[in-house]
C-alpha cells in the first residue's frame, strides 16, 4: 500500500514530513522532492527539502510553494537523496508517495 499525503488546492501548509525507509543517515546529504501528475511524464516540481535534526533519523520536510498545489488531482512524488559521497538513492524505493490535492471551495 502506498503512502498518501492530502492537501487542498492553493494551500502551502502543512509541510510534507516524511521518514525515509529503510532508515537512512542523512548527514552531509542533500535532498530534493520530485512530483508529477499521475499518468503524465513531466515533473511538476523539483524542490529542495529540509533535513529534520538529527540527520541520523532519516526525516525530511518539504515546504510547499503556491505553484506546487495550484492544480487539483492525484500526483506521485519521491525524495531524491544525494549522499555526501555523491551516490544517489530515491525514496520510497518501491512505488511513489501519492499526493492528493483536493479542489477547494474558495
Amino acid at each position: 500500500m502506498a503512502d498518501a499525503f492530502y492537501i487542498k488546492r492553493g494551500d502551502t501548509s502543512p509541510k510534507l514530513i516524511y521518514t525515509l525507509s529503510p532508515l537512512v543517515n542523512l548527514t552531509g546529504a542533500s535532498v530534493v522532492f520530485n512530483m508529477r501528475k499521475a499518468g503524465l511524464a513531466n515533473t511538476v516540481n523539483r524542490g529542495a527539502v529540509a533535513i529534520v535534526a538529527p540527520a541520523t533519523a532519516g526525516v525530511v520536510s518539504y515546504g510547499w510553494a503556491a505553484p506546487d498545489t495550484a492544480l487539483a488531482g492525484t500526483f506521485i512524488g519521491e525524495f531524491e537523496v544525494t549522499y555526501a559521497d555523491g551516490t544517489i538513492e530515491t525514496y520510497p524505493n518501491s512505488g511513489y508517495l501519492n499526493v492528493i490535492i483536493s479542489d477547494d471551495l474558495g
